[in-house]
């Protein structure tokens, strides 16, 4: 298959009528939003979003989400809480999924045979006005399964040219990170997936919420409820070990032996061998450090180096939800 690769730039007028194309007549379009790119296909042609899993070799258990272009679309896809509709409104379109019940024309293979359904309205220009042309879209990030979400076209076209109909390359995303899943089909909101918009700023805007174990410890569950939940993401090929700054010392001694790196934030470089250290962001602008998390990864699945060390962070604001994904993508070092 050969693969359309298309530019298009944001800030301008946009033209979305090729990717819109194909998307109806039943094919596959990556295309940026505003967290990572997303693989899309429209959401009620079942053999299109089959497709989805195929190309990514995404396990059927693991829900997509739709993407819409507003908030009356949202209610034709799930039962939105009328207690929740002005929250909606006001934190959409932006980087955040509601896990809603779903309506009855939903199909089975999007919501992987749950009675819910994750749905969100993009706020990069682009991915809204692809639904607008569109319809809902069903997508997950535009990578193959397990690997770290690519946040540029460049990491799009390594994993799925020839694989899919078109790619939209709109530079880079703005946030870096999967958006914030919060689960209101049960009794009281309920953390799936921190994301852009933070614990505590959900807090705030919701009041009571749940934050399950799982979603600390960066651990698996049976039966998920959104992406992210069962299977290994993020990971690069290379190993990957995250350690914490008491542990400093002792990496900086194997770091040679093993032809390692340490991934780390630019205010630590001075503790490691400057030969030795990849740069991820910077502490004073923790979104910097999300926004160049997977690029960092697949930088280093790249580089000469073996075998990869990525110091701890603490776990508040965004940087929480920058350690649930290495929770998930790296082997703590003992």
């Amino acid at each position: 298959m050969k693969t359309k690769i298309i530019k298009i730039d944001p800030l301008k007028e946009i033209e979305i009528s090729l990717p819109s194309n194909i998307l109806k007549r039943g094919g596959l379009v990556a295309f940026p939003t505003e967290t990572v790119y997303g693989l899309g296909a429209y959401a009620f042609n079942e053999e299109s979003v089959r497709r989805i899993f195929e190309v990514k070799g995404r396990a059927q258990d693991n829900p997509l989400i739709i993407h819409v272009s507003e908030f009356k679309m949202m209610q034709e896809i799930g039962i939105v809480p009328e207690k929740y509709e002005k929250v909606i409104q006001k934190l959409t379109p932006g980087p955040i999924t509601f896990v809603l019940k779903k309506r009855k024309n939903i199909p089975k293979v999007v919501t992987a045979g749950l009675n819910t359904v994750g749905v969100r309205i993009p706020a990069h220009p682009v991915a809204n006005k692809l639904c607008k042309e569109t319809g809902p879209i069903a997508a997950p990030s535009a990578n193959l399964s397990g690997k770290p979400s690519p946040t540029d076209a460049k990491a799009v076209i390594e994993d799925l040219n020839g694989k899919i109909d078109c790619i939209i390359d709109s530079g880079s995303t703005p946030f870096g990170l999967e958006s914030t899943i919060i689960d209101l089909s049960g009794d009281k909101p309920l953390i799936l997936r921190p994301g852009p918009i933070t614990v505590e700023e959900l807090k705030e805007i919701f009041g009571e919420i749940e934050i399950p174990d799982f979603i600390i410890k960066g651990a698996h569950v049976k039966t998920p409820k959104a992406p992210g939940m069962k299977y290994k993401h993020y990971a690069p090929d290379k190993p990957l070990f995250m350690f914490f700054k008491d542990d400093r010392e002792k990496i900086i001694k194997i770091l040679e032996r093993e032809n390692g790196v340490v991934i780390c934030p630019k205010e630590n470089v001075r503790y490691y061998p400057e030969n030795r250290v990849i740069v991820i962001g910077m502490l004073e602008k923790p979104y910097s450090i999300a926004q160049n998390l997977f690029r960092v990864l697949r930088s280093f699945d790249k580089s000469e180096f073996d075998v990869g060390y990525i110091e701890a962070f603490e776990e508040s604001g965004i940087l929480f939800s920058v350690m649930n994904r290495l929770k998930k993508a790296a082997t703590i070092w003992r």
